[in-house]
This record gives structure tokens, C-alpha cells and sequence, in this order.
């Protein structure tokens, strides 16, 4: 029988007789880990930001699909694509086995439907357009890969990120990524270091995408949402460092009138 590396024993034993320091430390070091792992898979990383990027220019849509911790994942980076871009919604889906309850409690048994992430992605009528990127930690899960297997079956690009290698979800992905970061500290609990490389796999593939859509200028978010004073300051200050206007309140009033920085910049132009 073979044990994936996502389930195998920890290295560390007695959890429960360590010192807090101990653990915190234990975990510190096993966490360090993970951007070596994430690392070595950027070329995987590569291929399927091109992938999505590809599509999206084209008019398509990216879609999220996981199960427990690595659907939350994909619902949190597609969530926060909006606000950060000024993208609409509905341009980056995350989908969750379970529906969004599951999101703040576990659904019993929601992961082992190999047939219901296909019913899921159609109620927001998925078609070869779209690009549906699976999210898998052990790279086993049913609802992940059955959603994978009918997308390829539909003439759409797939892709996946997992931390095990070789495992079952890259068999069905067109762009698999595997990020093996070793076992947990917890036995077992892929929430830690496996929850950690699929989020900064998720950071990487929504950011790159969203740069090649020409939603970020320099270094600066400037179609960000205004939602709130924060932001609106952090926007007045981007636009007065684009337009070389002096005044703050000439600069927020601006800002405001316009809804973005990118367009208050274009106004100030004309």
C-alpha cells in the first residue's frame, strides 16, 4: 500500500509533552519548507498561469473546484479577486464541495461525489471558454478529480495543484502542480504546510493573470474597489504620484468622481 507523503508521520513525536515555544518553533521550521517546495514546481506554476492567462484574454472565465481547506482556498482567492482589481464577479469562481455552507462548517461525505463538481461548475454554465483549476492537497479527492475527468471530456482546459507526487488528480489535469512540502507536523493535518503551498500557488496564478490583464500599472492596483477609507487614501496617494497633482482633497474628489485610479488618471489626461 502506498502512503502519500501528505499522510504520512510526522517527524516530530509527543506533541502533547512539548512547551509552547517547542511547538511554535517545530511548526516555524516545518513551515520554512514550503517556499523551497513552491519553489521547484515553478515551471508547473508557469505553464498553467500561461494557461489561464490565455483564457481569460480570450473572454473565459477561471474556476476554483476543491473540497474542505482547499476549496475554502480557491473561494478566498477568486472572492478577493474584485476588490483588488476591480474585476467583475464571475470572472474567478470558486466552488466548494458542499455549497457555501461548507465554507464555515465541514460537509459530511461532500468531497466523495465524483459526480457533483460537474453539476456544480454547470449551474454557471462552464464551457470550453472557461479554465477549471481542481485543488487538491492529497490529490485523491473524488469531487476534484470526477470534476476534472467531465471538464476534459467537455473540450475544457484543466489544471490542478496538489501536494503529493504523481498522485491522481495530475493524471486528469492538463496543467498539473505538485508541490510536496513532506509530511505535517500534525499527522495528516494538510490544513498547515500543504494549505500554506496552495495558497501561495493560488497568489501566484490569480496575480500573474490579472497583470496580463492589464489590471495592475507599475506596481500599483489601480482599478482597485474603493470599499473602503483605506483604500481610498492608499488610492489618493497613487494618483497623486501618477499625476503630480499636490493637493489631497483636489486628488480624493477626483478619485471619488471617477470610481478608480486608473480612470481619474485617464480624466486628468484628457
Amino acid at each position: 500500500m502506498i502512503i502519500r507523503t501528505t499522510e504520512q508521520d510526522s517527524q516530530y513525536r509527543h506533541l502533547e509533552m512539548m512547551t509552547v515555544d517547542q511547538i511554535l518553533l517545530s511548526i516555524n521550521k516545518e513551515d520554512k519548507r514550503v517556499p523551497d517546495a513552491v519553489s521547484l514546481a515553478i515551471p508547473q506554476i508557469a505553464a498553467l498561469a500561461e494557461a489561464i492567462a490565455d483564457k481569460m484574454l480570450s473572454g473565459g472565465r477561471l474556476f476554483y473546484i476543491g473540497a474542505g481547506t482547499s476549496g475554502r482556498l480557491g473561494v478566498v482567492d477568486a472572492s478577493e479577486c474584485p476588490p483588488t482589481y476591480g474585476v467583475p464577479h464571475g470572472l474567478v469562481i470558486g466552488i466548494i464541495a458542499g455549497g457555501n455552507n461548507a465554507m464555515f462548517k465541514a460537509v459530511e461525505f461532500a468531497e466523495d461525489d465524483p459526480g457533483q463538481a460537474w453539476k456544480d461548475l454547470c449551474e454557471h454554465q462552464v464551457n470550453e471558454k472557461d479554465i477549471v483549476v481542481g485543488i487538491a492537497a492529497s490529490g485523491t479527492t473524488p469531487y476534484v478529480i470526477g470534476g476534472l475527468q467531465q471538464c476534459r471530456e467537455h473540450g475544457i482546459v484543466t489544471g490542478s495543484i496538489s501536494c503529493n507526487a504523481h498522485s491522481p488528480v495530475s493524471a486528469v489535469a492538463d496543467f498539473p502542480i505538485e508541490v510536496v512540502v513532506g509530511p505535517e507536523f500534525v499527522t495528516g493535518s494538510t490544513r498547515m504546510k500543504s494549505g500554506t503551498a496552495q495558497k501561495l500557488v493560488l497568489n501566484m496564478l490569480s496575480t500573474t493573470a490579472m497583470i496580463q490583464l492589464g489590471r495592475v500599472e507599475d506596481n500599483k492596483m489601480v482599478n482597485m474597489q474603493l470599499s473602503n477609507e483605506k483604500l481610498i487614501d492608499r488610492g489618493v496617494k497613487m494618483l497623486m504620484s501618477k499625476t503630480g497633482i499636490a493637493d489631497y482633497d483636489l486628488a480624493k474628489n477626483a478619485l471619488l468622481e471617477h470610481g478608480t485610479v486608473k480612470k481619474a488618471m485617464l480624466a486628468f489626461k484628457r
